[in-house]
C-alpha cells in the first residue's frame, strides 16, 4: 500500500519473473498520442512490466508498490524485473527479453540516460509502450512520457538548504556521494547543486564521487571522502543506497555529530540514524507514486488514449509538461520530529 506524502515544505521533489501478449504503441516521440483510436478507457488485461535501476533495493521496491496498485485498480498484470546492478548495460537484456515476452507495457528507471535507448527504441517498434519512471532518457523519443518524482530545481536547492543546515552558519567543505555517473537524475541535481552554491558562499564544494547505488562501494567511498578532506563538514548523497550506507558508517564513526550528512532516504532506512543525531534532515517523495503514476500512463497509451491533455489516476488529474514529463509533486522533509508518522 502506498503512503501518500504531504509535503510541509515546498521544495523539491527508486525478483526475475517469467515475462507474454503484445498491443500497439505510438513509440512515444514529442507527442503522447497512442496513434489509434481507442474508446477512451484503459483495456483489461495488459501486461506491464516493470525494470528498475536494480532490483532488490527498497526505493524500488517501494516504487513497484505503487505500481502493483495500479495494476490492480485496472485489472492488468505488473511484473518487476531486472539486473542487481544499476547500470545500462545489464538493464539492456532485461528489455530485450520485454520485447521477446511481448509484453504491452514497459516502465523503466534509466541506469544509463543513453545506452538504453537502442534497446528501447526496439521495444517501440514492436509495439511496446515505453514510459520513463524515476531516472529519464536522453532521448525524449524513446518513451511516450516519464514519470519524475520532482523538478531538479527543487531538488539541487533543497539539499543545499538541508547540508547548510546542519553545518551551520560557519559553513565548510563539503563533498557529494552520488549513484551512478551515468544516472540522468543525479547529474541532473548535481548540476542546481553546483549553481546554487552562488548562494552560499560559505561552502565550498570540494569532491563528487560515485557509489553506484551498492551499499559496500558508497560506505568505502564515505570513508574516503573524510580521509581525504580532513576538513569535511557535510555530505551530500542523494540517492537512497548512498545516504543509508554513509549514515551507517557516520554513526559508528568519530565523525559523528561532527560532519553533517543528508541527502535523498526512506525514512524507514534512516529513522534510527535521524534519532541517533547522525543525520538532522533529509528528505523525498512517495517512492509509491513513481510507479503508480508510470503503470497509468503507460497504460492510457498501450490502450491508445491521448494522454496530451492529461490523464486521471487515483481520482487525481495529472498534466504533462515539457518533454511530456508527469510531476509527482514535493516531497517531504524528514526530522526527528516527524519521522515516526511516515512507513515507506
Amino acid at each position: 500500500m502506498r503512503s501518500r506524502v504531504l509535503g510541509a515544505l515546498a521544495v523539491m521533489a527508486a525478483a526475475v519473473l517469467t515475462l507474454s501478449s503484445c498491443a500497439d504503441d505510438s513509440g512515444g516521440g514529442s507527442s503522447p498520442e497512442s496513434g489509434g483510436a481507442g474508446d477512451g478507457k484503459i483495456k483489461s488485461g495488459l501486461k506491464i512490466a516493470v525494470i528498475p535501476k536494480a532490483v532488490n533495493n527498497p526505493y524500488f521496491d517501494a516504487a513497484f508498490t505503487g505500481a502493483k496498485k495500479a495494476c490492480q485498480e485496472i485489472g492488468a498484470t505488473c511484473d518487476q524485473t531486472g539486473p542487481t546492478e544499476a547500470s545500462g548495460s545489464a538493464q539492456v537484456q532485461f528489455i530485450n527479453t520485454v520485447v521477446q515476452q511481448q509484453y504491452d507495457a514497459l516502465v523503466i528507471s534509466a541506469a544509463d540516460a543513453n545506452s538504453v535507448i537502442p534497446a528501447l527504441k526496439q521495444a517501440q517498434s514492436a509495439g511496446i509502450t515505453v514510459v520513463t519512471y524515476d531516472a529519464d532518457v536522453a532521448d525524449p523519443s524513446a518513451r511516450s512520457a516519464m514519470v519524475r518524482p520532482t523538478t531538479s530545481d527543487l531538488v539541487g536547492k533543497a539539499l543545499n538548504k538541508w547540508v547548510s543546515d546542519g553545518i551551520g552558519s560557519q559553513g565548510g567543505e563539503i563533498a557529494i556521494l552520488s549513484a551512478a555517473a551515468t544516472a540522468e537524475n543525479q547529474n541532473a541535481w548535481i548540476a542546481v547543486i553546483k549553481q546554487d552554491l552562488a548562494n552560499y558562499p560559505q561552502l565550498k564544494l570540494v569532491d563528487t564521487v560515485y557509489g553506484d547505488d551498492d551499499a559496500a562501494k558508497s560506505a568505502e567511498k564515505a570513508s574516503g571522502l573524510l580521509q581525504s578532506h580532513p576538513n569535511l563538514k557535510g555530505i551530500i548523497s542523494p540517492t537512497t543506497v548512498g545516504i543509508a550506507a554513509t549514515a551507517q558508517y557516520l554513526s559508528g564513526s568519530q565523525y559523528k555529530g561532527k560532519v553533517a550528512l543528508t541527502g535523498l532516504g526512506l525514512p524507514s532506512q534512516m529513522k534510527a540514524y535521524t534519532k541517533d543525531g547522525t543525520v538532522k534532515t533529509f528528505g523525498l517523495w512517495d517512492p509509491a507514486m513513481l510507479g503508480y503514476l508510470g503503470v497509468y500512463a503507460a497504460a492510457n497509451v498501450a490502450s491508445k488514449i491521448d494522454i496530451a491533455g492529461g490523464f486521471e489516476a487515483g481520482g487525481k488529474k495529472y498534466t504533462l509538461e515539457e518533454k511530456n514529463q508527469i510531476t509527482v509533486g514535493p516531497p517531504q522533509e524528514f526530522t526527528a520530529a516527524n519521522i515516526d508518522s511516515f512507513s515507506f
